[in-house]
């Protein structure tokens, strides 16, 4: 800037100087506004933090008044919800109550397909003489039951196999084959196999774990052997998953997403020549050379999951990749016709919206919520009326998930749709051009006039999910899973854990006990004594209604008619709000 003793003696020139100067001034305000604000955004994050408030749960005592008296339509509408949510208190609390236990004296009752094992309880001496003097006698028995636990047995099977022999010539003999088992001379079992794979990927047990469990059984595994034998299993299963996928990629929908694994650096770069057109090796190849330059000892892959949303292809399934590129969904979703719920990464948007694809783009109001919902401690006036609608939307999702395809898709036209309408005028109106762009409410808010017509796909099918929480979910597996095997250890080693991740989160996506299908998967692979399709999940689970563990589908039934019911009473109380 100009110093006193630099003043130009010159009037243009001194306008000219403070027309500059102006100018120079007015950009560091700016930037000095910026910082402000943007310290003000850290200082609440902080505070948001510290609350401890981790679910997105969003309350505002105007949140159900959102009534827009002047357009007819929408109150029809709302008014037919709102008898809609008294009939359905109704009928939840009953049946609640018709299905309600008795209460009874007991504590709890053992299932009566287990073991009884019944004690003599020995009678003290001092009794024992004054029963055998006649002055007591045994008037009856009382029985007490305990719950003893008694560690897995393990058994060798010794296969005593008959070795025929010619009359004519004793010396020529035929060995009699015994059933197939895995490993060299057939070593272990189905049944062993099963529960190191279902305690590692199932239970997200480390080697040492599993050698402890085993240990308690008496037999103590190296970890190099628990790893064999992983191997062992992903050689003789790995055609399913592909089917799976095969089958996935017929389905209406598939949500897809990502998340980040460790992958140890190897010894030696492979040779490009040896890699071929092979993507996988060419990536890692690209990758290794990075780290290298890096000094890095790992690699930060990707483990992408892939999940149906209706009953065609109820799968799970799981894709390593060393990056985060877009050959990942590229390869996987090659030749699929269908919708596509994901994040807005550009790597997706790339291959979703490719010239060539025939996919059609759906996104997520989870995250769009989740982002508005994170800066509402930032600008309470500007985020409660759109976290208000949203909210909206969610509860006509919740009186729609017990109703068929086509119902479902008539509910979202005849209430969704003028909400989403009332939404996208908030979005163009004033409050929100008020709303600083570079802010974290701003970034919000462009995040939902990017994606607005993505956004909005959901509403013109029945059979569309709203959001992508299903494959988030499925995601928590592989976050759960990596705090406690916390790296891999290979490009082979991904790929084969992807494989059994795919049966495992399938098998409990079926409410199936993961290790009787995992038993019966690998059994039945190995001597060829059932069709690939039929060891399908879904299709295995209907042969095998023992393997279904029915105490998770009423867990999960419990909790829709809570939600439902707690949905219905928010309605119901906004309508005597409105009449108070």
């Amino acid at each position: 800037m100009t110093t006193p003793n630099e003043l130009p003696d010159n009037l243009n020139t001194a306008h000219e100087v403070i027309l500059v100067q102006s100018d120079v001034l007015t950009k560091q305000q700016e930037k000095i506004d910026t910082l402000h604000t943007s310290l003000q955004e850290a200082l609440a994050e902080i505070r948001f933090l510290r609350s401890g408030r981790k679910r997105e749960k969003f309350i505002n005592a105007n949140q159900l008044l959102l009534e827009f008296p002047e357009d007819k339509e929408l109150q029809a509408s709302l008014e037919a919800a709102r008898k809609e949510a008294e009939e359905e208190v109704e009928r939840i609390t009953y049946t609640r109550k018709k299905q309600a236990k008795p209460k009874v004296t007991k504590r709890d009752s053992f299932p009566d397909h287990l073991p009884r094992e019944e004690i003599e309880v020995a009678i003290p001496g001092e009794f024992q003489q004054r029963i055998d003097s006649g002055e007591l006698v045994i008037k009856r028995h009382q029985y007490t039951e305990t719950l003893k636990h008694i560690p897995a047995k393990l058994v060798v099977l010794r296969y005593k196999q008959p070795v025929l022999a010619f009359t004519e010539n004793l010396e020529k003999e035929i060995l009699v084959d015994a059933e197939a088992n895995l490993g060299d001379k057939s070593r272990y079992h189905p049944s062993v196999a099963a529960q190191i794979v279902n305690g590692k990927f199932g239970a997200h047990l480390p080697y040492y774990r599993l050698q402890d469990i085993f240990a308690s059984s008496g037999w103590t595994p190296n970890r190099s052997t628990l790893d064999y034998v992983t191997d062992l299993v992903h050689e003789v299963t790995q055609d399913l998953p592909k089917l799976m996928l095969e089958e996935l990629k017929k389905s209406l929908c598939i949500g897809l997403d990502d998340t980040q694994v460790k992958l140890i650096m190897p010894k030696e770069i492979p040779d490009e020549e040896s890699g071929g057109d092979e993507p996988q090796i060419q990536r890692l190849i690209e990758k290794m050379k990075e780290a290298k330059k890096a000094n890095q000892d790992s690699i930060d892959a990707k483990m992408w999951g892939y999940s149906g949303f209706d009953s065609v292809a109820p799968y799970d399934v799981f894709d390593f990749r060393v990056s985060r590129h877009r050959d990942g969904p590229k390869e996987t979703l090659v030749g699929y016709e269908g919708y596509a719920m994901a994040d807005c990464y550009s790597g997706n948007l790339h291959v979703i919206l490719a010239p060539d694809s025939k996919m059609t783009r759906m996104a997520c109001w989870s995250h769009a919520r989740r982002k508005v919902y994170e800066c509402q401690h930032l600008d309470r006036d500007a985020s409660t009326l759109p976290l208000a609608l949203m909210n909206q939307l969610y509860d006509i999702e919740r009186r729609a998930s017990q109703r068929t395809a086509e119902a479902r898709g008539e509910l979202r036209k005849k209430e969704s749709q003028p909400i989403l309408e009332r939404l996208k005028e908030f979005l163009d109106g004033p409050i929100v051009q008020n709303v600083l762009p570079s802010s974290n409410l701003g970034k919000a808010f462009k995040y939902l006039h990017n994606h607005w017509e993505a956004l909005n796909v959901y509403v013109t099918d029945g059979r569309l999910p709203i959001d992508n929480n299903q494959v988030e979910r499925l995601m928590k597996r592989i976050a759960i899973g990596r705090k406690n095997w916390l790296f891999i250890g290979s490009l082979r080693a991904g790929i084969r854990n992807a494989s059994l991740m795919s049966l495992v989160a399938s098998a409990l996506r079926m409410e199936l006990d993961v290790s009787m299908y995992l038993e019966s998967v690998i059994t039945h692979r190995l001597r060829g004594t059932a069709k690939l399709e039929e060891l399908l999940p879904d299709r295995w689970r209907a042969q095998h209604p023992e393997a279904v563990r029915e105490y998770r589908e009423q867990e999960r039934r419990d909790k829709a008619d809570v939600a439902s019911l707690q949905a219905a009473k928010r309605r119901a109380r906004s309508q005597l709000r409105k009449k108070k």
